[in-house]
């Protein structure tokens, strides 16, 4: 039975995902399937990520965190990267009216260092004036990479009982956790991936242990509300035993 899309979901049922984080993958797969530059794939990507930001508010939804950006893909062409900064930029701007009608709450996760100074302030200036919104957290994951944000707490970790302020054996699964840039948030409940791809992609390793899978072999331009309802109502239906038994 599949979600109808004028019904909101009550917050509060178990079945429905408190937390559903997204590998946004195949734009430039979709661009070259069609003859486009891959610079029009991601601008096709920006009305999926409208339409899934605003089906998640409408839903309910806790959280909705976004690979926006990974650490890996700096190596891609520097007119490709120009031009995804100038997206995020432009989105930043342009989606800052919904967001507060919507009552959605913008958060980054991810290094800043490499990111233009004119797109930090925009995300930034996002980010303050959604602050107060008690709707949706929509995380923007840019320049992320998991294993980067674990040696990053790692580091901060090491150098607290460096200064004292920490024993070693104080050291837990929390403590990290709380080194982490999501610290603070829930672990997400389901991870979606686009493009049909089967791999982490170095993100959210920490956070996405006892996460649901569904992976779908659109490319994200072509991802709909339907293929939202579509994987909630795949994650209804499993059983999540966090290695217990039922």
């Amino acid at each position: 039975m599949m979600i109808e899309a004028e019904q909101p979901l009550p917050a509060d049922e178990p079945s429905i995902p408190n937390h559903i984080a997204i590998i946004m993958d195949g734009n430039g797969r979709w661009a070259t399937a069609r003859n486009l530059p891959r610079i029009e794939g991601h601008r096709q990507g920006v009305a999926s990520v409208r339409r899934t930001v605003e089906e998640c508010a409408r839903l309910g939804i806790g959280q909705l965190t976004l690979y926006c950006l990974s650490s890996e893909n700096w190596k891609r062409p520097s007119h490709e990267l120009d031009f995804l900064m100038h997206l995020l930029e432009q989105y930043m701007i342009e989606e800052r009216s919904l967001l507060m009608e919507q009552g959605i709450r913008v958060q980054m996760i991810g290094r800043r260092d490499g990111i233009p100074e004119r797109v930090l302030n925009e995300i930034d200036k996002t980010i303050e004036l959604t602050a107060s919104n008690i709707g949706t957290c929509l995380c923007l994951a840019i320049n992320y990479g998991s294993r980067g944000e674990i040696v990053d707490a790692v580091k901060e970790i090491a150098a607290e009982i460096t200064a004292g302020s920490i024993e070693a054996e104080e050291v837990d699964e929390q403590l990290i956790a709380d080194h982490l840039y999501t610290a603070g948030m829930l672990d997400p409940d389901l991870l979606i991936r686009t493009s049909g791809e089967m791999r982490l992609s170095n993100y959210l390793l920490w956070q996405i242990s006892y996460s649901e899978i569904w992976v779908t072999a659109k490319c994200w331009p072509d991802f709909l509300e339907s293929d939202l309802h579509e994987a909630m109502e795949v994650f209804s239906k499993r059983e999540r035993r966090f290695g217990g038994l039922s």
